[in-house]
């Protein structure tokens, strides 16, 4: 695929079955976990830092992730590692964090340099984290600046499953549908 590029020998790694819309862009040192759903519009630059993305995680339409360089501060700078069974929504930008696994990005949301949101996880649709700020288990945050409204009850953490179950399904459809098409 033409959209997937490498940058200074590191190239990103695929794992299986995962789906990579043809207008997506993934750039550099970058490791897919298996079932990962990479939708329209989505870039992912890991030129100056690693990305790294866990299984069945859900990347949606527009959303840009990238990384501080080393060299910047802390001195080996900040990769983005998100986990797995994750839901990043459309339009987030998630620069230099981390992001445990089972959590919902909302829609347009903002993760900063050193920023992380633990497992079981919500960050609200158009929230503003801070750097170095910690979204907790089980915490959802909205706003910007992002703050703690409430705790998440068990059903609803299970929520959080099913939304990254869903788009592995919708992820094997498109799969099937472009199978011999790329």
């Amino acid at each position: 695929m033409s959209n997937i590029m490498g940058f200074e020998g590191k190239n990103p790694e695929l794992g299986k079955r995962v789906w990579i819309d043809p207008s997506a862009r993934l750039i550099g040192d970058i490791t897919l976990g298996d079932d990962v759903s990479i939708w329209p519009g989505v870039i992912i630059r890991a030129d100056v830092n690693s990305v790294v993305i866990g299984d069945r995680t859900n990347i949606q339409d527009g959303s840009i992730i990238h990384v501080t360089n080393e060299g910047a501060n802390p001195p080996h700078g900040y990769p983005t590692v998100i986990g797995a069974d994750v839901t990043v929504g459309h339009g987030a930008m998630l620069h230099g964090c981390i992001v445990e696994e089972g959590v919902l990005i909302g829609m347009r949301a903002v993760l900063l340099d050193g920023s992380k949101v633990e497992k079981h996880s919500i960050l609200g649709a158009g929230a503003l984290l801070a750097p170095g700020k910690t979204v907790k288990t089980g915490e959802v945050w909205v706003g910007a600046p992002a703050r703690r409204i409430k705790t998440l009850t068990d059903k609803e953490i299970e929520g959080l499953f099913f939304s990254a179950e869903q788009y592995v399904t919708l992820k094997d459809r498109y799969l099937k549908d472009w199978a011999g098409k790329l």
